[in-house]
């Protein structure tokens, strides 16, 4: 069966996959983000807009975003590291930094959070000897940020290690053969060759360390104007019947999404363009034409 007979779905069976597929995405993400808007804006955009001025609102905005900045040079440092390392050479334990770089999608975030505390607690591992130098890890921002980075650190790495080994290790052996430094074999040679890829995983793990709520909600303590991110501040303003408030705090949330959204299209749509101009300049035995 070739593959075009493959894919010659009948047009019944095309729009029902269709219809099934937009259905879906209708009830579970676009209604939802449109019920967000909508009572966020109930009682009008002078109630809504006084709630976004909140100064707890604009803390925990701040907040969110600060930990995002602190995390995503971290985790563009290991992921390509880490990438690189998998993808252009062959070592002893490699299969075990592969598995390890997924545990962050096998345990819970709540859990995540738990082991935080059990290893930064004041009763635990190092809690009396971070209490003797005054160092303040749980219920702080440095532990929001560790907890953010553990859970969002696999993005980069996996979106990399797939499209590093396809590319195999023939341009960089090249590029040191002509004499190529390490870091001038990387900025001109490896860089250019994943920029799309680091950037899609850029704003995965982004979206990721924006929305987390689980982990940081564990180790935070909840201080308001302190330790409090977006999601954690929507739940407390929830909570206490706050609705218009709550809305308006997740709507900055949804724009973030939204924004989040069109960058990972505009990326997507950039990468398949250059695929397919270096497809076309490609000799046919590069591109496996007959």
């Amino acid at each position: 069966m070739n593959r075009r007979a493959a894919s010659n779905e009948s047009r019944p069976v095309r729009w029902v996959l269709c219809a099934i597929a937009f259905s879906f995405l209708f009830l579970f993400l676009v209604l939802p983000l449109l019920a967000v808007f909508s009572e966020a804006l109930a009682k009008g955009w002078a109630l809504y807009l006084e709630a976004l001025k909140e100064p707890e609102t604009r803390s925990a905005a701040g907040l969110t975003i600060l930990i995002a900045a602190l995390v995503l040079p971290l985790n563009i440092a290991f992921g390509v590291a880490a990438a690189w390392a998998i993808a252009k050479f062959d070592f002893r334990g490699k299969s075990l930094l592969t598995t390890l770089i997924d545990l962050p999608f096998a345990v819970s975030p709540v859990v995540a959070g738990l082991l935080f505390i059990l290893i930064f607690g004041a009763q635990g591992w190092f809690g009396p000897w971070l209490a003797e130098r005054d160092i303040k890890i749980i219920f702080a921002v440095p532990g929001m940020v560790i907890a953010t980075l553990f859970i969002t650190v696999p993005y980069i790495a996996r979106e990399l290690i797939p499209l590093m080994q396809s590319q195999g290790r023939e341009e960089e052996e090249a590029a040191v053969s002509l004499g190529a430094s390490g870091w001038q074999m990387f900025w001109r040679v490896t860089l250019p060759n994943i920029k799309w890829g680091l950037l899609y995983g850029v704003i995965l793990a982004n979206a990721r360390a924006m929305g987390e709520f689980g982990a940081v909600s564990v180790v935070s303590g909840h201080i308001r104007g302190e330790t409090n991110t977006l999601p954690l501040h929507v739940e407390i303003l929830y909570n206490e019947y706050n609705a218009i408030g709550a809305f308006a705090a997740a709507s900055i949330l949804a724009l973030l999404a939204l924004v989040t959204l069109l960058a990972k299209t505009l990326v997507e749509w950039r990468m398949r363009r250059e695929t397919q101009m270096l497809g076309a300049t490609l000799p046919p035995e590069r591109t496996g034409a007959q």
